[in-house]
């Protein structure tokens, strides 16, 4: 089975932060695509051993990720 879970990856430092907001699960690495593939295997790990109630726990609210634009100064 497959799913559909969001990453959002910043820059901080010398590498990358990755994040997962769904099961806020975070991850890291040197490139993006890293930071990318090492947020998949925490993912595929934390599905494989989670208990199923902490899945649906960490899975039932709505995610929502948008911009916003400011006044700024």
């Amino acid at each position: 089975m497959n799913k559909r879970l969001t990453a959002i990856i910043h820059g901080e430092g010398d590498g990358f932060v990755s994040l997962c907001p769904e099961l806020d699960i975070a991850s890291q690495g040197e490139t993006v695509e890293s930071a990318r593939d090492n947020l998949r295997e925490a993912l595929e790990l934390f599905f494989e051993c989670a208990p199923d109630e902490e899945v649906q726990r960490r899975m039932s609210g709505d995610v929502f990720v948008t911009q916003l634009e400011i006044s700024v100064g």
